[in-house]
């Protein structure tokens, strides 16, 4: 099916079409999602089919609050906390899974926990309100590729794999959402995202720890290659040659490349962030040789900026 605005009757012909077991591409306020009812075992199959993704990797499950959230993960005080801070918005919580949830094992790899989050974008509000269902939403792009900032994305990655692709213009973060691990005694980090770090200790009063190797095969986004485009990445360049295309970010920028788009003229890390993936995008189609990318600060939502083009330029 093409893309269709997201009009309330789209949005309610997308949610019978997740009764019936099939898959939705719908935006969030981090980047476009790839939706399958979470209850649903043969849905969720298709989800991974579409994206050919590894049934190793989690996916996040949607849901409207916390409340629900409750129903399939065991919510502590730390949970509690996150989610009066952040929901709905773009954190993750991952939490020990209730062996009566329901949701369908693929959904969590086999694992015993389950990463849930609370989106604030209003198309997924309201498709989550119509379906009334909870909704396993991964990125909606093909695995370890450019994650998808506009309907047009989903439409080049995925084709007419899902059976509709709801248009809410861009999304306004432009990066997937932190993930935290709220199982063990502290809470860890296990993905940087659109809330910093700085800000979740803020609210917890104490630092994050670093994820074990355990936690982080409980989180989505932990691929050591991910987010990649077909063009070699180069990163921390300071200069650029003539055959490259060049991701800037600041004023201070080096003239001579095939092409160039720049994050932030400004250095906000902010606008950045919405304008990573697209960029990525755009300066893959360049024809260059290798995208050399400036340095950006690895403070605030740099350190997430930051860990996606790591994983876009480890070729594997």
């Amino acid at each position: 099916m093409p893309i269709v605005p997201a009009t309330p009757d789209a949005i309610r012909r997308a949610a019978q079409a997740l009764a019936g077991g099939e898959i939705v591409a719908f935006p969030t306020e981090t980047v476009y999602g790839l939706a399958a009812n979470a209850l649903d075992a043969r849905a969720v199959a298709k989800v991974f089919a579409a994206k050919e993704r590894p049934r190793f990797n989690p996916l996040i499950v949607h849901v409207h609050g916390l409340a629900e959230a409750g129903e399939y993960g065991l919510v502590n005080e730390a949970a509690r906390k996150l989610a009066a801070a952040f929901w709905p918005g773009p954190l993750t919580l991952v939490m020990k899974r209730r062996s009566t949830c329901g949701i369908a094992d693929l959904v969590s790899a086999g694992l015993n926990t389950i990463a849930l989050r609370a989106p604030a974008h209003p198309v997924a509000q309201a498709l989550l309100a119509k379906a009334a269902l909870p909704l396993a939403g991964p990125s909606a792009n093909r695995s370890g590729r450019i994650s998808p900032t506009a309907a047009a994305h989903v439409e080049a990655e995925l084709g007419d794999r899902p059976a509709m692709i709801l248009d809410g213009g861009p999304s306004p973060f432009g990066i997937e959402s932190t993930v935290v691990s709220v199982v063990g005694a502290e809470p860890a980090l296990l993905r940087p995202g659109a809330v910093s770090r700085e800000a979740i200790e803020r609210v917890l009063g104490a630092p994050l720890i670093a994820a074990k190797a355990a936690e982080r095969a409980a989180s989505p986004g932990q691929l050591p290659a991910h987010y990649a485009p077909m063009t070699p990445l180069r990163l921390d360049a300071r200069v650029v040659r003539a055959d490259e295309a060049l991701l800037a970010f600041g004023g201070d920028v080096p003239a001579g490349a095939r092409a160039t788009v720049n994050l932030s003229q400004s250095g906000n890390l902010e606008e950045a962030a919405s304008k990573l993936f697209a960029a990525l995008r755009e300066l893959d189609q360049a024809g260059a040789a290798a995208i050399a990318v400036m340095p950006i600060p690895a403070t605030g939502l740099g350190e997430a900026i930051n860990d996606r083009l790591r994983r876009a330029a480890n070729r594997g």
